[in-house]
């Protein structure tokens, strides 16, 4: 197969139209390849959509090692869609707690919702279907109908972009529009006309083993004869590398107000960061110098919940990244002087039992901070 790039057209008339024979191969050794090195992992020992569904979601952007206790746990919490769909959205995000990207989990718990209201409970199996519920894309969708009803439905994910972008010697933006279309185009071609949730999987587990971002083991791969960046020795180049991420520094304050065996906790808005999650109240910061930054810090903090706090006493500074910020995260304790909560900006504001802390969901700095009460 010649090098692909997206400026060629004779290129673009190749890509993702292999010969019968080629496809077969491609098949053939992938399947065998599967038989033999599969990982025993929780969400496989069954086809069950649910169970599919709820790793898909969990997978994105989160390594296997992490999920494999959440996955249980939470399964075991919840193992039916109807379960989950009854259950309290706090409850749904203290079990998602240290997995990230909260939007996931506050849309799984909405799309049960809607299963159960308006399919009866029963998971539907079409891709168009699927995409209707919030939170599953194209992706998602084709991975619950390939591998819970076996329906020949593509997939692309991060894995697959990198297998298929190498398998073609595919030299441009995969994650441009262009590269989207032709990498979805092959993902559909080599799908076999049966067995469609071995062969994604397979794909996938291809991808996340041996067909990994900077090391490819092209020696252990079973398409290494196949694969076109193999054959030309650029599969160190391929896929493109990502524009560097540009990281915004921030420097923010969390305050610890103690009143009557209960802490001051915010619950941040829907159109905030971590929302549905309880928080420390917590804003950024502007003034240089502890004097200035303590005189912020009782403004906002009155500003944010109504409360009327004393000077501020340093506890810990804590370093932590959410996804193009770099925070310096200060946290206080601070005396509580007067004042009624009033919250802000859409938020729920209120005095929670200090024994009540570990019920609620929290954000892992909003953990740790717990830590310290």
């Amino acid at each position: 197969m010649p090098i692909a790039t997206d400026r060629s057209s004779a290129a673009r008339r190749d890509i993702g139209h292999f010969s019968a024979a080629h496809k077969q191969s491609i098949r053939r050794k992938l399947l065998a390849w599967y038989a033999k090195h599969a990982r025993d992992l929780p969400w496989r020992r069954s086809r069950d959509p649910y169970r599919v569904w709820i790793s898909e979601i969990m997978l994105q952007q989160t390594q296997v090692a992490t999920v494999r206790n959440y996955f249980s746990r939470f399964v075991r919490t919840f193992p039916n869609v109807r379960r989950l769909a009854a259950a309290d959205e706090q409850a749904v995000l203290r079990l998602w707690e240290g997995l990230g990207y909260y939007r996931r989990a506050r849309q799984l718990h909405a799309a049960a919702r809607k299963i159960v209201s308006e399919h009866a409970g029963q998971f539907p199996q079409s891709v168009d279907e699927l995409r209707e519920l919030p939170g599953i894309g194209r992706y998602t969708a084709g991975a619950i109908a390939s591998i819970a009803f076996d329906q020949r439905a593509p997939i692309l994910e991060a894995n697959t972009i990198r297998l298929l972008s190498r398998l073609i010697g595919y030299r441009d933006d995969p994650q441009s529009s262009a590269g989207q279309r032709v990498l979805w185009q092959v993902a559909e071609d080599i799908l076999p006309q049966r067995n469609a949730a071995q062969f994604n999987q397979a794909l996938m587990e291809l991808g996340s083993l041996v067909c990994t971002p900077s090391e490819p083991k092209c020696d252990a791969c079973p398409l290494s004869s196949l694969c076109a960046a193999s054959a030309a020795g650029i599969q160190h180049e391929i896929p493109r590398p990502k524009s560097r991420q540009i990281y915004t520094e921030v420097r923010e304050a969390a305050v610890v107000v103690r009143r009557n065996g209960r802490v001051l906790m915010r619950q941040c808005a829907p159109n905030e960061r971590w929302a549905g999650l309880w928080d420390f109240p917590r804003f950024e910061l502007e003034a240089d110098g502890p004097l200035f930054a303590a005189e912020e810090l009782m403004n906002k903090l009155r500003a944010q919940t109504g409360i009327i706090c004393g000077p501020p006493t340093l506890l810990k500074t804590i370093r932590h990244g959410v996804t193009r910020y770099r925070i310096m995260l200060d946290c206080y304790h601070a005396p509580y002087l007067a004042g009624r909560v009033n919250a802000s900006n859409g938020a729920v504001v209120r005095w929670v039992p200090v024994a009540e802390l570990p019920a609620l969901p929290l954000s892992t700095t909003g953990r740790r901070i717990v830590s310290l009460v």
